[in-house]
């Protein structure tokens, strides 16, 4: 990434032009920069984790947990691990080198993931794994060269059982919704454009806050829902 003239070197600004360009025509000839695409949908997603810990704190977690499908259930970790979105995404890129179009139709199979199953809301406890089984998936359907699963799983953090179990109910759950034509795949890609154009660009800080956001109100959320789990016995 390169860093803004009137930014610190911790802000790095991001235009929908600088987007576009890194999404069709990306080298890896610079191996200090990540894709583009990994700070605005680190972003977007972490965002969306905030909004659904918002939801969930306000129905102090009786509804959600009604809703949800008992399947969906196998992203879900014990405890949510100490990395942002955005960190997890870059060390997937490290170890993968998985290109700005992996990116998008891993976004495209998480929307239609959660499409197909209502009740699913993305949290700090299920991101990573939804993220690291999508990433896989998407890998396999736009590369010619892949990883093995026991690969990928290292690379996340799983082991390979638990890796293989999570991409079998992901493809189930999603109805085996694999294919991403060139209208779809443009149509994500404009909407991550969107997403850079609202106020101007993103920046680094902006996912930094979020993701202290999300811890301030996934530590609120387990206090409430231990006085439930009180209450309950």
């Amino acid at each position: 990434m390169t860093t803004s003239s009137s930014s610190s070197s911790s802000s790095v600004a991001i235009s929908p032009r600088k987007l576009r360009s890194d999404l069709y025509s990306y080298s890896y000839k610079n191996d200090g920069n990540n894709p583009l695409v990994i700070t605005v949908l680190a972003s977007l997603i972490e965002r969306t984790m905030v909004r659904n810990e918002r939801i969930d704190a306000k129905n102090c977690g009786r509804q959600t947990l009604r809703q949800r499908d008992f399947r969906s259930k196998v992203f879900d970790c014990r405890e949510a691990p100490d990395m942002t979105v955005q960190c997890y995404l870059e060390r997937i890129f490290r170890y993968t080198k998985a290109g700005p179009s992996v990116y998008v139709v891993a976004y495209v199979y998480i929307d239609r993931f959660c499409e197909a199953n209502p009740g699913f809301r993305i949290t700090a406890r299920n991101v990573h794994r939804l993220l690291i089984t999508t990433m896989m998936v998407a890998s396999k359907y736009v590369e010619d060269m892949n990883y093995r699963n026991s690969y990928f799983a290292r690379v996340g953090g799983l082991t390979t059982k638990e890796l293989n179990k999570l991409e079998v109910e992901l493809l189930f759950l999603m109805g085996f919704k694999l294919h991403v034509n060139v209208s779809v795949f443009e149509s994500y890609c404009s909407h991550l454009e969107r997403e850079v154009s609202i106020g101007g660009g993103y920046h680094i800080e902006r996912t930094i806050r979020c993701a202290e956001e999300i811890k301030s109100r996934q530590s609120e959320a387990q206090r409430i829902y231990n006085q439930i789990a009180r209450i309950l016995l």
